[in-house]
């Protein structure tokens, strides 16, 4: 019997290739739990370096992991000691315009839950849209648009998974309310909105832009949706923060450019960092 390319694709990354690939990770960094898993988009990998006492695995060391192939993604898996307390982040993540699948690019949450982890901060660069963003922005994200048009669910039910999960509030109030009062106690303006997932490689045109702004988007990326989509369906209590990098199409003035991200994280890159890093010690 044939199986429907969905559900192949779903035992690939599913519940059981998590716990294996976990296994092949403990044996290298060991098997405390740790209090936070933390994802980071591009430019945004160097609040890895205030990881203290840590071990770093390469992608391409962990069962079911490709390795990473966007600058600004260090394609490693680190734990250690973040703020006293013991966190594992994802230098990079796996985009569905490299090829992937929307299961592979939600695979590394799976991971992260078979590792211990309950709470889950992502993070990403995105393009501003709503017109009083500028660069060098924090977000908070509130909710999000998947106009990326995959979901990771799709095919067999994974064990531990809900079937039908609810997304009415798939970013956390009370972990949103520690961002703000952390922002506010380090002076860092936070703004809030909505993010908006498109399966890209191509940056969207004016007329998307303007098609966003009308759906309710404050700004888009390529990433994150199909990474928050599969913490709800096994429980993971989630937080994000975009880095708003640009303004979008039509609202900037000039061509956009992955360059143009990079120097803007490194730009924000010490108010990032400060804040997760206030975060973590409160959770």
């Amino acid at each position: 019997m044939s199986v429907a390319p969905a559900a192949a694709e779903s035992s690939l990354y599913g519940a059981n290739a998590a716990a294996r690939a976990a296994d092949a990770i403990r044996e290298r960094i060991g098997s405390s739990a740790p209090v936070l898993g933390i994802i980071l988009g591009s430019g945004l990998g160097g609040l890895a370096h205030r990881i203290v006492d840590s071990v770093s695995v390469p992608f391409a060391d962990v069962p079911g992991f490709p390795s990473a192939t966007v600058v600004g993604h260090a394609g490693r898996l680190i734990a250690g000691s973040l703020a006293g307390r013991r966190v594992i982040a994802l230098a990079g993540r796996f985009h569905m315009y490299e090829g992937h699948c929307a299961s592979l690019a939600g695979f590394p949450v799976r991971v992260l839950h078979a590792l211990g982890v309950r709470t889950l901060f992502v993070s990403n660069a995105a393009g501003g849209i709503q017109p009083q963003f500028v660069p060098g922005d924090l977000m908070l994200i509130r909710d999000h648009l998947n106009l990326m048009f995959r979901n990771p669910l799709i095919g067999a039910l994974e064990p531990g998974d809900t079937r039908f999960p609810d997304m009415s509030r798939p970013y956390d109030d009370a972990l949103a309310a520690q961002l703000r009062t952390h922002a506010a106690a380090l002076g860092v303006a936070l703004r809030e909105g909505v993010y908006c997932g498109l399966l890209g490689p191509t940056y969207e045109t004016p007329a998307e832009v303007r098609m966003l702004r009308t759906l309710g988007a404050d700004a888009v990326g390529m990433s994150t949706v199909p990474e928050v989509i599969v913490a709800r369906a096994i429980g993971l209590r989630v937080a994000g923060i975009s880095c708003i990098t640009n303004l979008a199409s039509g609202i900037s003035p000039h061509p956009l450019s992955h360059a143009e991200v990079i120097e803007t994280t490194a730009l924000v890159a010490a108010r990032f960092e400060a804040l997760v890093e206030r975060f973590v010690q409160s959770l």
